[in-house]
């Protein structure tokens, strides 16, 4: 597949380690950076979402999305691990579902760009999920710079396979892109019960920010590799 995120905003909370074990697969060891592991809660918006070499469709093809993540390896590669994604687009959330093995829910959102800021609204409607509902405003703060090696930054950012588990079975799906164009960002939170839907506490202290106005990605179907 191929697609475009943008007006993408990362906001990371370091944790314990610990207290993200019991959710995640024991074949798979969370990636800590000095010590610390990471949740990230990523709001953005998809676009020209299609097969390559294909051209998007007309009303499916873009729209908002929002997920609760992690950092994890295997088999020495890091990459992602995902507790739930949100998607205001049905077809989407039940093909990713199926062929991805994610934990997609729909939700009703809503991403505008106003005077400079990002205003991002989100609310669950997915049947019989956890409620969750996020909102926020959010806006770029310094010029664009690439994360170097070694870096906070380039640990949380610079991935390029998600893994995901189901029925025992761990898959990794690899994905490609440029280097990020990160920007320092300021967001005010409003609503956040993203972490607390999915069984995670976030730590009182602010998140650290990171703001991308684009990024263009191809994605290859997951593959076991447990």
């Amino acid at each position: 597949m191929a697609q475009s995120w943008r007006n993408l905003l990362f906001a990371h909370w370091p944790v314990d380690a610990a207290v993200l074990r019991s959710q995640i697969p024991a074949e798979l060891a969370i990636d800590t950076f000095e010590g610390r592991a990471w949740i990230g809660i990523v709001p953005f918006s998809m676009s020209d979402v299609r097969l390559r070499w294909t051209p998007p469709l007309p009303g499916l093809s873009s729209f908002p999305e929002l997920n609760v993540r992690t950092y994890v390896t295997a088999q020495a590669k890091p990459g992602v691990w995902f507790f739930s994604l949100d998607a205001a687009n049905a077809l989407a959330v039940a093909a990713a579902r199926v062929s991805f093995h994610l934990p997609y829910f729909r939700a009703r959102m809503h991403s505008t760009e106003m005077d400079g800021w990002i205003h991002y609204q989100s609310e669950r409607t997915h049947s019989g999920a956890p409620p969750a509902v996020f909102e926020a405003r959010y806006r770029a703060t310094s010029e664009p710079f690439e994360a170097r090696q070694g870096t906070l930054e380039h640990f949380l950012t610079e991935r390029y396979c998600l893994y995901s588990a189901t029925a025992g079975r761990i898959y990794r799906g690899e994905i490609h892109h440029p280097p990020w164009q990160l920007q320092l960002a300021e967001a005010q939170l409003m609503q956040n019960s993203m972490a607390e839907a999915a069984g995670l506490t976030l730590p009182a202290e602010p998140p650290l920010l990171h703001f991308a106005p684009r990024q263009d990605m191809v994605a290859w179907a997951p593959y076991r590799i447990i």
